[in-house]
């Protein structure tokens, strides 16, 4: 079976920052090897989050990230949450909104606590309703809020 590897471009000579920031944030992670040029300067860098496999590009100002491609981190409660999104967020990154945010490079990253696809999978429409209008008026994801709001609290 062939290898499937994901590869971020960085245009400011980045990616050995970026890869020292994601496998800080990610358990698991490590950063397995650092390709140089002639010069010293970092070219590619490989690493794993959490056993994913990435190689992140010195490429140069031709690319750049955008929304169409998306890392969706699956947390197991608000910590979990709270943590990957203060970790990526901050030193430059943008929070967005219903729990998107881009990391400092523009890399776009979906924090999502899986008790929201509990709640949006509930049998109940109305539930779901609640739950999926709560998020869509969030930046970060709020457990609770959103529980609340599929139990139809401040309705």
């Amino acid at each position: 079976m062939p290898t499937i590897t994901p590869n971020l471009w960085f245009e400011n000579k980045d990616g050995l920052e970026a890869a020292e920031l994601y496998t800080k944030v990610f358990p698991n992670s490590a950063i397995t090897n650092v390709n140089r040029m002639g010069d010293g300067s970092v070219i590619t860098v490989d690493f794993t989050l959490d056993g994913q496999h990435f190689t992140a590009l010195n490429g140069g100002p031709h690319q750049s990230p955008n929304d169409a491609v998306s890392f969706s981190v699956v947390c197991a409660d608000q910590a979990e949450v709270d943590h990957y999104w203060s970790m990526l967020a901050e030193n430059g990154g943008t929070e967005v909104q219903c729990g998107w945010l881009k990391d400092p490079w523009g890399f776009s990253w979906q924090i999502v606590p899986q008790r929201f696809f509990e709640l949006i999978s509930d049998p109940d429409p109305a539930r779901v309703r609640r739950t999926m209008d709560a998020m869509m008026e969030m930046v970060k994801l709020d457990v609770a809020a959103l529980e609340a709001a599929a139990d139809g609290a401040g309705a």
